[in-house]
């Protein structure tokens, strides 16, 4: 039998997730103290059921990380047959290399974290770089949301269109995206400056056509910002930005609002608040990957078939 919890980062999201799934959220309580103390108690058994936690650490970052894993740890002295942490975006996975003297490798520890709260195993979306699920002792299910993206994009019918990678790191995953679309690539060359990115280079032609530019994530706008310029310089017509995680910190949104661009897609592994929806925003949901993917670690079925089609963008 399946439970269902959700914590507080996204609820929006666990209550589709549930409506999917025909299985109500489980209740239980999550206290603040005064002191800021984060206090979790559940409502009922879960002794020997499989239970599934759907927790998002988006901002507060580090709030719902320290909630995630006490509610993780609350639910294994419960003793359940197994524990899920269902992660549609984990945060710090930037963090994933020691690459300049004396720093640390903050996905490995999240990854520690995680397993050692109680999970016993994870499931999450689009993680920035595929060598973190080796950071996890336990098994889990790296999922993508581009076979959602790439669906809606393909009812556009676009005949005349080029998808752009943001920039070289993600050339590969872009790639193989526009070979799903049967659309060629074009890639933006930039030099990272202290915080900002410049763009230089755009490698590939857009002219006259319609523009997919495409990135795993959108912090603060920076990347795809300079992409869609100088996509729009060099004679593009329609532009869309393309993106799985809209964590749109400050200054993102006004960014965005500045861009002469026809659409914005992104997904709902991230609460979006009205504040930050724009008028040519458009939101699809995870909810049904995520809920097929519960169901069948559930029934002990292959979570491959899910994505099988779609395994390139790995």
């Amino acid at each position: 039998m399946i439970k269902l919890f959700s914590g507080s980062g996204c609820p929006e999201l666990a209550q589709e997730i549930s409506d999917y799934l025909g299985v109500p959220l489980s209740g239980r309580d999550i206290i603040r103290f005064p002191n800021e103390n984060i206090f979790v108690r559940l409502h009922e058994s879960v002794r020997g059921q499989d239970v599934f936690l759907i927790q998002t650490t988006s901002s507060p970052v580090n709030e719902n990380i320290m909630e995630l894993l006490i509610f993780l740890d609350a639910l294994r002295r419960a003793s359940p047959d197994r524990i899920t942490a269902v992660i549609p975006y984990l945060s710090y996975a930037r963090s994933d290399k020691k690459d300049q003297p004396r720093v640390p490798i903050t996905a490995r520890l999240i990854a520690d974290m995680i397993s050692i709260a109680g999970a016993d195993r994870y499931i999450t979306l689009d993680l920035h770089a595929d060598q973190i699920q080796g950071f996890f002792s336990i098994p889990g299910d790296s999922l993508t949301t581009f076979s959602i993206l790439s669906d809606y994009l393909r009812e556009k019918r676009l005949e005349n269109a080029v998808v752009v990678s943001a920039d070289l790191g993600f050339a590969k995953k872009a790639r193989n995206f526009a070979e799903e679309l049967e659309l060629p690539l074009a890639i933006v060359e930039k030099r990272r400056v202290a915080r900002d990115t410049e763009a230089l280079t755009l490698v590939g032609d857009v002219a006259g056509k319609d523009a997919i530019i495409v990135d795993d994530e959108v912090n603060t706008a920076g990347s795809i910002a300079n992409a869609a310029r100088i996509v729009r310089e060099s004679g593009a017509r329609d532009i869309y930005l393309c993106f799985a995680h809209a964590v749109l910190a400050h200054p993102a949104v006004e960014r965005l609002r500045e861009l002469e661009v026809r659409e914005i897609v992104t997904t709902n592994s991230i609460p979006i608040p009205p504040e930050k929806r724009l008028p040519n925003m458009k939101i699809l949901s995870v909810a049904p990957l995520l809920g097929e993917v519960i169901l069948r670690v559930h029934e002990g079925r292959s979570v491959g078939e899910v994505f099988r089609r779609y395994h390139r963008y790995r």
